[in-house]
C-alpha cells in the first residue's frame, strides 16, 4: 500500500515508487524513474495529481516544485471543473466522422476486406474486414494517426526549435495518458518529445503550441513564471491557445469504443 509524507517532516529520505505525498492540502502520487532528470506534474483523466519524479530526488525539492506550480495546477483543476471531459465513442460505421489537423473526414468502409486505412479524396478508407473487429479498427485508426502524425510533426519540428533556441529533440506519437505531449532530456543526446496520437485531431495552431510548449521545457522545468515568459516570446497569444485546447480537448476521440 502506498505510503504518504508530509515534506515538512525534517527528516527527508528520497520519494519512494508509489509514494503518496501532501502539499499544500493537495495529495499526489510519486512515479519515479531512473531515466528521468527532472519533475513533472501531471493531472490524470480521473483527476488524480501524478508527480513525476527522478531517482534520489528529496520530498523538499518536490515540495518546492510544486509549490511554484500551484497556479498553473490551480488553473488546470479550475478548468477541468468547469469543462468536464466529453469524450466520444466510435463504432467504425460509414460516413462516421473522424477529425484530422481540424479537418473532418467521413469514414469510407472499402471492398478491400483488409485494405489498411488512408486518406482517399476527402475520406478516410478502410476495409469492412477490419471493422467487423471493432478492437482491430480501433488499432488501425490509431496506428494511422500515429503514422501520419509523426511525419507531421517530424517536419513541423525545425522551425519551432529555431525559434525556441532549442536543439530538435527527437519525436515519438503513441498515448501519453493524461498529457498531450512531454518531453525526456537525453544524456548528452537530443533528449525525445513524445506526441499523443489524438491531438493530430486538432487544428495545426494547437498542435503547434504543444510542440512549443514541450520544447520549451528544454529550457526551463516547471511551468513557473519563467516558464510562461519564454513560450510567450515565441506564442505571444500561448494563454488563448492554452484555453483553446482545453475546451476542445476535452471532446477528441481518445480510442473509446461503442459498445
Amino acid at each position: 500500500m502506498p505510503t504518504t509524507a508530509d515534506p515538512r517532516d525534517p527528516c527527508r529520505p528520497a520519494l519512494e515508487d508509489g509514494q503518496v505525498i501532501v502539499v499544500a492540502g493537495r495529495e499526489f502520487r510519486v512515479v519515479v524513474s531512473e531515466r528521468r532528470r527532472r519533475l513533472g506534474l501531471t493531472v490524470e483523466r480521473d483527476g488524480s495529481l501524478v508527480l513525476r519524479a527522478p531517482q534520489g530526488c528529496d520530498a523538499e525539492r518536490a515540495e518546492t516544485f510544486l509549490r511554484e506550480g500551484e497556479t498553473w495546477l490551480a488553473d488546470k483543476l479550475r478548468r477541468r471543473e468547469e469543462h468536464p471531459p466529453a469524450h466520444p465513442m466510435r463504432g467504425f460505421q460509414d460516413g462516421e466522422t473522424f477529425a484530422y489537423l481540424g479537418r473532418a473526414y467521413r469514414l469510407q468502409l472499402s471492398d478491400e476486406e483488409r485494405a489498411a486505412v488512408r486518406l482517399v479524396a476527402g475520406r478516410l478508407v478502410i476495409g469492412k474486414g477490419i471493422v467487423r473487429d471493432p478492437a482491430a479498427a480501433r488499432r488501425a485508426l490509431i496506428g494511422w494517426y500515429r503514422r501520419n502524425g509523426q511525419r507531421w510533426a517530424q517536419g513541423r519540428l525545425q522551425p519551432w526549435a529555431a525559434r525556441m533556441e532549442v536543439r530538435e529533440p527527437d519525436v515519438v506519437v503513441r498515448d501519453v495518458g493524461g498529457r498531450w505531449g512531454t518531453y525526456r532530456p537525453g544524456d548528452g543526446t537530443r533528449g525525445t518529445m513524445a506526441l499523443h496520437w489524438a491531438l493530430f485531431q486538432l487544428p495545426v495552431h494547437l498542435v503547434d503550441y504543444v510542440i512549443a510548449h514541450e520544447l520549451a521545457h528544454i529550457r526551463i522545468p516547471g511551468h513557473g513564471a519563467d516558464y510562461w515568459s519564454l513560450l510567450r516570446q515565441a506564442i505571444p497569444e500561448c494563454e488563448e491557445r492554452k484555453g483553446e485546447l482545453d475546451d476542445l480537448g476535452r471532446r477528441l476521440w481518445l480510442g473509446d469504443i461503442r459498445p
